[in-house]
């Protein structure tokens, strides 16, 4: 994360996301073997959603 800095911020979300989530941060921890936090799944879940809109964050 050179040069990036990060922004504190609250989102509110349904319970379902939440435990979505979860799961993903599971799934992505046991495929990279590196542990993955809340924020981090929330962070790559939005970088696929802007470059799937072609804007590279």
């Amino acid at each position: 994360m050179d040069g990036e800095k990060l922004v504190k911020t609250t989102i509110y979300l349904e319970e379902e996301v939440l435990e979505a989530i979860e799961e993903l941060k599971k799934e992505v921890t046991k495929e990279t073997g590196q542990k993955w936090s809340n924020g981090g799944v929330v962070r790559l879940a939005l970088s696929e959603f802007f470059a799937r809109r072609g804007k590279i964050l």
